[in-house]
């Protein structure tokens, strides 16, 4: 019987997988692709999940660089350009890559873990028994799991055959096009990178640009094509059947700037998307016994602000400890459900913002006066750290002891002095395994009956104030430095009895 099943090689199914994979479970992903589309959709990672991959040895591979992440001094929300430079602790991380390339990473990392990466299977039907799952693929073939999860977007099939309602909105108004472009250089302004727009101004790069009529976006990405995208708000219903080209984008690009800008096809094949309205949707339950869902199967949105990754890898690195626990028998009671009670208030803070964001963005004079308002606002240094610690998720808090501060956040990237020389939590997490560091050496016996799933590292604590701390698989804490009675409880609660 297969340990579990994942239904979608996207990043969040292969991401669960190596999870999975580290914590000595033997998932198999099933992936209804030949092959990997190479469909361009996410344009990079934001938020709180560049330092997740940073902690899993992932972040070098992806970005080229030896060094670790670092804060962006900039960003965006609702169209407005963020100082995150008057953040006293900027949380916000951006790594640029696109999600080809982010699947390519995972799947090569999954299959170096022994993941069994099958493309080109189908499931149409399922049935829960007691113990397992039992899958029908397109081809006839029947499959049995004790566990299945659905990373597979949000028209997910294992949703739909597992009961799972999917309660939410769909919004027809908005109309949106993208393209990859090419432009001359002498419509590029050279201090900025932005798209010279005579008789508007200059479209700033990596920002969302709004007028009274529209959105615009210039992504003038290094090493590949630009991308140019509008949003609008017709009066009138607009049919989607007929294939976008060029010239549909260059009318949007006048009608939201009032002015014409040249631009032609990129060398090569290239991008032409049309999208008419949007979801917003998050799933009734995560779970049906045996069934869970991670990422869009759970919960869509509009992906303006970039939260769609920075959600769902996360989802998918809270149900890897969690599902392994299970599979293999430590796993305290009701361990798993806790995935849903922890991750569904990040969803609808995700839900939240995004919704905020695509009011701002709207056409109209009395969404001008809100804007003007809100560019006051942002002004002050404490409101634009609340908002990028809402869209980054440093914000998160996960149900814990309210006496203990660090419990239930994302560790602090601290730095372990210990006999083998100073250590980042970064290169302590690569393994996903539960581990106390301990600068005082008077816990390290108080873990020691949870040895087979708990690994220790005694050293000086440089980051924190704690003088211990136990972090999850997930890299959020557990425990930080109490008795040794509180330590004991707090192992028990997350990891079970020892065996």
């Amino acid at each position: 019987m297969i340990d579990v099943l994942i239904v979608g090689a996207g990043p969040n199914g292969l991401m669960l997988a190596c999870e999975l994979a580290l914590a000595g479970v033997h998932p198999v992903v099933l992936e209804r692709h030949a092959a990997p589309t190479g469909e361009p959709r996410a344009n990079g990672l934001v938020g709180q999940v560049v330092r997740l991959l940073d902690r899993r040895g992932l972040y070098g591979r992806l970005s080229g660089e030896s060094t670790p992440p670092s804060p962006q001094p900039a960003f965006v929300f609702g169209a407005f350009p963020l100082d995150l430079t008057m953040v006293a602790e900027n949380p916000h991380y951006v790594l640029g890559v696109p999600q080809a390339q982010l699947e390519a990473a995972l799947a090569d990392r999954a299959v170096e873990l022994g993941v069994d990466l099958r493309r080109g299977h189908e499931v149409v039907d399922l049935r829960q028994r007691p113990d397992a799952v039992e899958v029908c693929l397109a081809d006839g073939t029947q499959l049995t799991s004790r566990f299945l999860v659905g990373a597979d977007g949000g028209r997910s099939a294992v949703r739909r055959l597992a009961g799972i309602g999917f309660p939410g909105a769909t919004f027809d108004r908005s109309i949106s096009r993208t393209a990859t472009v090419s432009v001359p250089a002498s419509s590029l302004d050279p201090e900025t990178g932005g798209l010279r727009a005579p008789g508007y101004g200059v479209v700033p790069p990596f920002q969302h640009t709004r007028t009274a009529r529209g959105l615009i976006a210039w992504a003038p990405f290094p090493g590949r094509p630009a991308i140019l995208s509008t949003t609008e708000w017709p009066d009138a219903p607009t049919s989607d059947e007929t294939p976008m080209d060029l010239a549909e984008l260059r009318a949007s690009v006048a009608r939201v700037l009032g002015v014409d800008i040249p631009f032609g096809a990129p060398e090569g094949p290239g991008l032409l998307r049309r999208l008419t309205g949007g979801n917003t949707r998050i799933a009734d339950r995560y779970r049906a016994d045996r069934v869970l869902l991670v990422g869009d199967a759970a919960h869509v949105h509009p992906a303006i602000g970039g939260p769609g990754l920075n959600l769902g890898l996360q989802d998918a690195v809270n149900l890897g400890w969690k599902l392994a626990a299970t599979v293999r028998g430590w796993a305290p009671q009701g361990l798993l459900d806790t995935y849903e009670t922890e991750r569904r208030p990040v969803a609808e803070r995700v839900v939240m913002s995004t919704q905020a964001q695509s009011a701002l963005i709207g056409p109209g004079d009395e969404i001008t006066g809100l804007r003007q308002l809100f560019a006051e606002l942002l002004r002050k240094p404490e409101v634009t750290g609340h908002i990028a610690a809402l869209m980054s998720g440093a914000d998160i808090h996960y149900p814990a002891d309210p006496a203990d501060p660090l419990a239930g956040r994302f560790a602090p990237d601290v730095v372990v002095h210990s006999e083998h020389g100073a250590l980042r939590l970064a290169e302590l997490t690569r393994a996903a395994r539960p581990l106390l560091l301990d600068s005082t050496g008077a816990y390290a016996g108080v873990a020691a009956p949870w040895r087979d799933r708990v690994d220790v590292v005694t050293g000086a604590l440089e980051g924190t104030t704690a003088t211990a701390l136990l972090v999850r698989p997930d890299c959020f804490v557990a425990w930080s430095a109490g008795n040794a009675d509180s330590l004991r409880a707090s192992l028990a609660h997350h990891f079970g009895l020892p065996l």
